[in-house]
């Protein structure tokens, strides 16, 4: 898969370091997948939630973050949405944002 973007994780973890090896882990990992189907997504990181319009919640560092990405499964991109801690994930809408 391509990630749009790497920059928004490393901004982030920047500011986060307890989530920078979590977030380099799940970006490594997303890269050498090929997801054609939500349940295919689910086959790698059961933990994950899958929401309307095309959105995914990871939880990252044992639920301490929330990432929430778009997927365009026909172009195999994932587009990085939101990362956040877990109380700043409460205050959006992850289906739209």
């Amino acid at each position: 898969m391509r990630i749009v973007s790497k920059r928004t994780l490393r901004e982030f973890w920047e500011r986060h370091s307890s989530a920078a090896d979590p977030l380099r882990d799940w970006h490594k990992k997303v890269k050498k997948l090929d997801w054609k189907t939500p349940a295919q997504v689910k086959e790698h990181f059961p933990d994950a939630s899958i929401l309307p319009n095309y959105r995914i919640v990871f939880r990252i560092k044992h639920n301490d973050y929330r990432l929430v990405v778009k997927v365009f499964y026909p172009g195999r991109v994932v587009y990085v949405r939101f990362i956040g801690t877990h109380a700043a994930y409460d205050r959006i809408n992850a289906e739209e944002i």
